[in-house]
């Protein structure tokens, strides 16, 4: 195999494997493009960063800023993923009431009326404006602009080695799954979502996937 190509594996336990072979000058592109980028964007929504921090100290003064959790990334290394904090100040602690009331199948929790959330959360979150601070995660290179959403540790827990391989590649900001229906979609149709653009990625598929995001926050219909 040419030294110009890298390929990653994960055999799954009925023998079956998904195999991702991806140029090093597209890795070096997309990671150009994600270091540019988010540098790019940090400074010019400086002023959207402002503000939002103003109206959730204002709304809730007791609470961060910023919300950092224990995400799941590439090869299963675990990293700090931040947020713009759009929930009350004791949400974790009130996760354990609500599990019984989650809108989603499969190994991830979601509730469109999550009572934890503020009146300024969910705006920011209607608007993915909770999502921006995600671009110092792309800066420091544990996440990239486009790839699977990054799983939390418990949701992991509960993956096949199947579904396991969402872990092959960086998670990104945005992917096929935000812009194909978010919330609306279950857990199996996000993890095959996530394995089409493994198989296919691109820097163009990269690149539509970016637009239709900014397409999609126009509508925002199906975020929560």
């Amino acid at each position: 195999m040419s030294n110009l190509v890298k390929e990653e594996s994960l055999k799954l336990a009925k023998g079956n494997k998904i195999s991702v072979t991806t140029t090093k000058s597209y890795l070096l592109t997309k990671r150009c493009i994600d270091m540019v980028c988010s540098l790019i964007g940090l400074v010019i929504l400086s002023i959207v960063f402002f503000v939002v921090a103003v109206l959730i100290k204002i709304e809730d003064p007791r609470g961060k800023v910023f919300f950092k959790q224990l995400r799941v990334g590439k090869d299963g290394k675990e990293f700090y993923i931040y947020k713009f904090r759009s929930m009350a100040s004791d949400a974790e602690e009130r996760l354990k009431e609500l599990l019984a009331l989650n809108e989603v199948t499969g190994a991830m929790f979601k509730m469109k009326d999550d009572p934890r959330i503020t009146k300024v959360g969910k705006f920011i979150r209607k608007t993915s404006i909770d999502e921006l601070p995600q671009l110092f995660n792309v800066l420091k290179g544990e996440m990239s602009l486009v790839g699977p959403r990054p799983p939390l540790p418990r949701e992991v827990a509960e993956y096949s080695n199947y579904d396991k391989q969402r872990l092959l590649v960086l998670p990104g900001c945005t992917g096929l799954w935000q812009v194909s229906g978010r919330s609306n979609i279950g857990f199996s149709e996000m993890v095959e979502l996530d394995l089409q653009y493994i198989r296919e990625r691109t820097i163009f598929f990269d690149m539509k996937i970016i637009l239709r995001t900014v397409l999609v926050l126009f509508g925002s219909k199906n975020a929560f």
